[in-house]
């Protein structure tokens, strides 16, 4: 043993909090683009992000940082399994060894191409113009090919890109996943739009001002354990959530006036993703033990906070007295059972982030499935509006009437963002597993939500997921928390008990 490898560990940990910093400042940048930033600095903040993404790259795949890693797996020092120093290092180990194989100037044209690519989105998307952002879209899924070819892949290139997201996914496992899902869901599907009944949905298409919307928003936000000490809310084109780091957590939300549901259950949505980065824990920050696992998780706890806790009939009684005396002039004459169905309306609709939760994931498997095809090759680029419109006819019967509520309604393309899209599914099943969870450990969850009390789901959220970090990954997680691998059942049976009364099948 040449080295102390407590001091071995502590240089390496000191390296990679450093590099943490830049990745932090690029948030910032990121962040700044997506709200504040105008049009015309788009070329100058993609320099700067080019630099600082190749500099954090850079400083990552040092030699000196496999030295240090292999020095301590030698000394055994990550022995003792999901403790702090084995994760630390299991975790950076695996990211050494991927991103080691990246050339640096491919970081710094995918960085760049990619701020360009995300204005150029904003822009296709205001005029509706899929022709306008097509050179920019096929530039990154060229850049995206390198990639994937750089760090290798178990079967096919696709698999590299949902690594990125979900650690250890591939086409096939997350494949699976989505055809067992499929065959339930489009059954139920069929049931519950053809039961007849609807709700009255133009409650929630009323007047309801900006500010109001805004105070109302922030208010629920506070209420389930959003800390705005710590972060805010602000606007932007299309929602997101993103943490600077401990004490600085930013989640955005866009207005609509003449409709409800958009911006509030945005806003719940983008505070859970909050809430988990605000939970984990500071003395571990720029460490994968102070990091979420997978994007599957962290969508756990946004579409957790959005849907089974914030589209609950509990959760209205608590807010809707407090909604109605915001939005008096709308909500005067609406009664508390008709607005809760109203907020849970099940019908086809284009805007995958407005989507209900029932056909929900039905957007995801259109994404999945045409990006898949595309990345393969056996999709092209012109040819994506005519695929994304026929897939949306055979999945849920309409056809979008434009680009703009077609394959330009969402952001991830532009920002690089291929192979994203399933883990939007793999969080609505692992939040309904974690949920069924929660309420047999804490107890009555309807009764603490009508008395306005969501603390106690918050802190068990801290204490069984956020607090871990990186200590598992997401397949592992799920069993240590809920005691079985992860499973649809248990979204399934939360969708039949929640829409079989409301629709009356």
């Amino acid at each position: 043993m040449s080295e102390n490898p407590d001091k071995v560990y502590e240089e390496l940990l000191n390296r990679v909090k450093e590099i943490d910093l830049i990745y932090s400042s690029l948030a910032v940048l990121d962040w700044d683009q997506k709200t504040y930033m105008p049009r015309k600095g788009a070329e100058r903040r993609a320099k700067m992000i080019s630099y600082l993404s190749g500099l954090g790259h850079e400083k990552f795949v040092d030699p000196k940082i496999g030295e240090l890693l292999e020095t301590l797996k030698s000394d055994n020092y990550d022995k003792e399994e999901y403790s702090d120093e084995e994760t630390n290092i299991r975790e950076l180990d695996r990211q050494y060894q991927k991103y080691k194989k990246v050339p640096n100037s491919l970081v710094r044209e995918l960085s760049e191409t990619t701020t360009l690519a995300d204005q150029a989105w904003v822009e296709a998307r205001k005029k509706s113009d899929f022709s306008e952002f097509k050179p920019w879209l096929e530039k990154v899924i060229k850049l995206k090919h390198d990639y994937a070819e750089a760090v290798g892949y178990p079967k096919e290139p696709y698999d590299a890109l949902l690594d990125d997201f979900e650690p250890g996914a591939t086409v096939e496992t997350t494949g699976q996943v989505l055809d067992n899902l499929r065959t339930d869901l489009v059954k139920f599907v069929e049931k519950v739009l053809g039961s007849g009944k609807h709700p009255d949905t133009s409650i929630v298409e009323r007047e309801y001002p900006v500010d109001k919307q805004e105070l109302l928003g922030k208010l629920a936000a506070k209420t389930i354990g959003f800390d705005f000490d710590s972060g805010r809310l602000d606007v932007t084109t299309h929602p997101f959530c993103t943490g600077f780091g401990p004490g600085d957590t930013r989640i955005t939300t866009r207005f609509d006036p003449k409709h409800f549901n958009n911006a509030f259950f945005g806003i719940l949505h983008e505070a859970g993703h909050g809430i988990y980065d605000q939970g984990l824990d500071p003395k571990h920050a720029g460490t994968p033990r102070g990091e979420s696992v997978s994007l599957g998780i962290h969508e756990s706890q946004s579409r957790m906070w959005e849907n089974l806790v914030g589209r609950s009939r509990p959760f209205w009684e608590y807010f809707f007295p407090i909604a109605q005396g915001i939005f008096h002039e709308a909500l005067r004459d609406v009664q508390l059972d008709d607005f809760h169905f109203a907020v849970n309306d099940v019908r086809p609709s284009f805007i995958r982030v407005e989507a209900d939760e029932v056909t929900y994931n039905l957007h995801i498997l259109v994404r999945f499935e045409i990006e898949h095809a595309f990345f393969k090759g056996d999709l092209k680029v012109d040819d994506i509006p005519a695929a994304w419109n026929e897939k949306y006819n055979h999945y849920l019967g309409i056809t979008p009437a434009n680009d703009a509520e077609g394959c330009l309604q969402d952001v991830h393309w532009s920002n690089g963002l291929i192979g994203y899209f399933p883990t939007y599914t793999l969080g609505n099943l692992y939040a309904s597993q974690f949920f069924v969870k929660a309420q047999e450990e804490i107890g009555n969850l309807d009764e603490l939500f009508r008395n306005g009390s969501f603390i106690e789901l918050r802190d068990w959220l801290l204490k069984n997921i956020h607090s871990h970090g990186q200590r598992y990954r997401a397949e592992k997680l799920v069993e240590v928390v809920t005691g079985e691998p992860l499973s649809h059942q248990p979204m399934m049976d939360y969708l039949r008990n929640k829409f079989g009364p409301l629709y009356g099948i």
